[in-house]
């Protein structure tokens, strides 16, 4: 499931995929096959901004069409990609959503336990980051009342 999250796409299928993307934009022949491999493609982009286009483009995906079996494939990738941006709460709201329907969903429940194990990790981090500013301030609070008891001395 790592890798999945992880990968990262070739500079020249974004490019190749972008291209078959606009150019149907501009012809005014949407479509959905091209639309997802192009938002998948963002989405696995190594920059922020293309993969907020890639979920913004699935999302439009998703709201778009009555296919429970695509919304279901649309759900998984937005959650990948909230994953992918550290954005956990809508990414388990996406994972939860398909499990609400398909409980026995083996790929959803494993980017689920994926999703929790990051927060977890990075929920550990971020308060050891946080226990070290604490720490840090208040070396600096000793600090100064040792130099100014030293300073009165």
């Amino acid at each position: 499931m790592d890798a999945i999250v992880d990968d990262n796409v070739e500079i020249n299928d974004l490019k190749k995929f972008e291209k078959q993307y606009n150019e149907q934009m501009v012809e005014g022949k949407e479509s959905s096959n091209v639309q997802f491999e192009y938002a998948w493609c963002l989405v696995r982009s190594k920059y922020q901004n293309d993969m907020k286009k890639g979920l913004a483009l699935l999302e439009g995906l998703f709201h778009s069409t009555k296919d429970e079996h695509a919304k279901r494939d649309y759900l998984y990738y937005l959650s990948v990609g909230c994953t992918r941006l550290k954005d956990y709460e809508k990414a388990l709201k996406y994972a939860n959503a398909i499990l609400q329907v398909q409980p026995q969903n083996t790929q959803a429940s494993e980017l689920k336990n994926l999703i929790q194990k990051r927060m977890k990790k990075d929920g550990l981090i971020g308060m050891a980051v946080v226990g070290g500013v604490a720490a840090l301030g208040m070396g600096a609070v000793a600090a100064l009342v040792g130099l100014a008891v030293s300073k009165k001395s």
